[in-house]
């Protein structure tokens, strides 16, 4: 099984294009995404404003479903549908980075020393 190497600029740009398809305001750079700060927190600090980021996403979605279930005509049946395909594919998101975090800590701790 061969793997192909990783072209760092191409998948920098193909998150910067699915930031902004999702309506991520915030920047994505390699000044922000740097892993390495003096703290060692870098990654840990970048995971937790994912998760606070899908958190926020999925409760501006339960707010609308709410007025619209509750009709006070604060949103409409598109807004809500569109907040709440939002949240469902930002949560899947978080599970799938979650799922290879996983996968490649498991790989790391299987390899022979």
């Amino acid at each position: 099984m061969s793997m192909k190497p990783i072209d760092n600029s191409q998948l920098l740009s193909q998150m910067k294009t699915m930031a902004q398809a999702a309506g991520i305001n915030e920047a994505i750079s390699p000044t922000n995404i740097n892993t390495q700060n003096v703290n060692g927190q870098g990654f840990g600090n970048l995971l937790t404003r994912a998760i606070n980021n899908v958190n926020s996403i999925q409760q501006e979605s339960a707010m609308l479903a709410r007025q619209i279930e509750t009709g006070d005509g604060g949103a409409s049946l598109v807004q809500a549908m569109i907040a709440s395909q939002k949240a469902n594919v930002a949560f899947q998101a978080t599970m799938q980075v979650r799922n290879k975090v996983a996968s490649a800590y498991k790989d790391i701790m299987n390899m022979p020393i």
